[in-house]
């Protein structure tokens, strides 16, 4: 049977026109030739090679070769290609159809972001925390032309330190980011993490989950701000907020708080200088508007909330007049080269990737997880109380095909919602807790938590022994932070307890590479990832090119399926 992938249309109609002919595969029309956008005239090609007779296969390869233009030719109602820039309104027999200029996936995205942390591709893998998005997973994006965020989240900092050590010895001259989480249950952890970062000299950091600004990211900003000769401001500690709202967005764009900033210059930890700079810089220099993703979401679509966080970095601008405006990411469904390309179209100075770079071979899930991600769909995702922000009552998104994790998490919730204390837990369901979840009685469980936040934050404890409330919720927290070590450990006999932190995307990432290479887990490495999907954005960018001119393609064409 005939392919039939290229179809033109009159003036851009539905109504086809033509025949189709076995040997290119096309539908033949009257289509409107390209023309010179000076004088209006029909553009003709010139070469000095003969352009191949247009098939499926050569149009393809000529596609994909974006170093070079792709040129759509008729001749005697023959349709061919060429690669040869050779365009002349001088009249010929070879009449030009449509154009494509060369275009590579670097060339994608805001060249400033590029330029600003020295990467190739406009693109860099977002944090997972508790290392999922590990030393490795960051070295392997540096070294490849992108950039990774190291998962600091629920870290302690001498474990966040030996990954500093890791990924500063591997990356001398590439970049990287370090992720910051809000942890409003315990501000001396985040106190303690951004110390190590201005010890250790971390430039670029990656904040999310944040409601607000705190102390200590406007430490952290104004601690490398200095004056250039000119009188412009050197920006040192460059950071990317995550954000999902517009009124926490906001906040970001505007410079520190007066309040804030005094109380800093208050207790000296910054200069004077330091103050006055940070006034007159944005606390961010890029914003991620994450949309519905793994872990910490607002479910919020990404067609919705790009566009709206967008226009609001106008009106700040508008406002403010910084010398760089504040460059606006997507993240949040980034699966596909479709999505990717999407967010590129609507205005995004870049893109971040999540739940896809989990089920890669450098990240720090256990193999039974990534399998796991391997065969979900799109639909195997569900809400589940969050950890740090368990006694808010904020949920993350995480995986439920395989897993009980999420119904049981939910339970705690209810159980926490309902009673103040532990001994108000009835004692059958306090038996069945200890039972099916904890595996071990609820004292037991307490002397646990006491070891744990001894170390991590002995704060904790001093709020608990006063608040039964807050005892209990540290004992719940325990299973909710143990989920995801577990899963990450691979620890045996709790694979139903496994919290995978992961968005629809996941599913939409395995169906488009089904039948290929990437369907096999095994297969999965991080920087080739994510460089298919920048490939294959491109590839359709160029498509798009080509249809503007008048011409359709079928499925056969319109799709870029991941190839080694």
């Amino acid at each position: 049977m005939t392919n039939q992938f290229i179809a033109f249309w009159v003036n851009h109609q539905k109504d086809m026109i033509g025949e189709t002919v076995d040997n290119s595969s096309i539908i033949l029309s009257d289509g409107k030739s390209s023309k010179n956008i000076l004088t209006n005239s029909p553009l003709f090609w010139h070469g000095s090679q003969e352009p191949e007779l247009l098939s499926q296969l050569n149009f393809q390869k000529s596609l994909l070769d974006f170093s070079k233009p792709v040129i759509v030719l008729k001749k005697n109602d023959q349709w061919y290609v060429s690669s040869e820039n050779a365009l002349s309104s001088e009249s010929g027999k070879w009449e030009v159809i449509a154009t494509c200029p060369p275009f590579l996936p670097e060339f994608l995205g805001d060249d400033s972001f590029k330029a600003t942390y020295s990467v190739k591709y406009p693109l860099y893998g977002g944090a997972m925390a508790n290392g999922i998005s590990a030393a490795e997973f960051v070295i392997a994006l540096g070294k490849s032309g992108f950039m990774g965020s190291f998962g600091a989240g629920g870290l302690l900092p001498e474990k966040i330190a030996k990954g500093i050590k890791q990924i500063q010895e591997a990356l001398i001259d590439q970049p990287y980011l370090i992720n910051l989480i809000n942890s409003p249950f315990e501000p001396s952890l985040e106190e303690r993490t951004v110390d190590l970062f201005l010890q250790n000299n971390i430039h670029n950091i990656e904040a999310s989950a944040y409601l607000t600004i705190t102390k200590n990211l406007v430490r952290y900003r104004a601690s490398g701000l200095t004056q250039n000769p000119d009188g412009s401001v050197n920006i040192a500690n460059r950071l990317i907020a995550k954000v999902s709202r517009k009124e926490v967005a906001i906040k970001f764009m505007e410079p520190a708080s007066d309040d804030i900033v005094n109380s800093l210059l208050e207790e000296k930890i910054i200069t004077a200088e330091q103050g006055r700079l940070a006034k007159l810089v944005p606390m961010a220099d890029d914003i991620t508007v994450e949309a519905d993703s793994g872990g910490h979401t607002d479910n919020r679509p990404l067609v919705s909330v790009l566009p709206a966080i967008i226009r609001l970095r106008n009106q700040m601008q508008t406002k403010r007049n910084y010398p760089q405006p504040v460059r606006i990411g997507a993240a949040g469904g980034i699966a596909t080269p479709e999505s990717v390309l999407a967010a590129f179209m609507m205005g995004a100075a870049y893109v971040t990737t999540g739940s896809i770079n989990q089920g890669c071979l450098e990240s720090g899930a256990s193999s039974h997880t990534k399998k796991l991600l391997a065969q979900m769909e799109m639909t195997d995702v569900a809400m589940a109380p969050a950890s740090d922000m368990f006694e808010m009552g904020v949920k993350v998104q995480v995986l439920k095909r395989g897993t009980m994790f999420a119904m049981r998490a939910q339970k705690l919730y209810e159980i926490y919602s309902r009673y103040e204390s532990m001994d108000e837990i009835p004692l059958l369901e306090r038996e069945k807790l200890e039972s099916t979840i904890f595996k071990m009685s609820l004292d037991a469980v307490w002397g646990e938590c006491l070891k744990f936040f001894t170390l991590r934050d002995p704060q904790q404890i001093e709020r608990a022994e006063k608040n039964p409330k807050a005892k209990m919720a540290l004992i719940f927290r325990w299973y909710l932070g143990l989920a995801s070590r577990w899963s990450n450990i691979g620890e045996a006999g709790r694979e139903m307890d496994y919290q995978i932190w992961c968005g629809p995307s996941m599913g939409a990432f395995n169906d488009w590479v089904r039948g290929t290479y990437l369907e096999n887990a095994e297969n999965r490495k991080v920087a080739d990832v994510n460089l298919q999907l920048l490939t294959g954005a491109t590839y359709l960018y160029r498509l798009n090119i080509l249809e503007s001119h008048g011409i359709r393609f079928d499925s056969l064409i319109k799709e870029y399926r991941p190839q080694m």
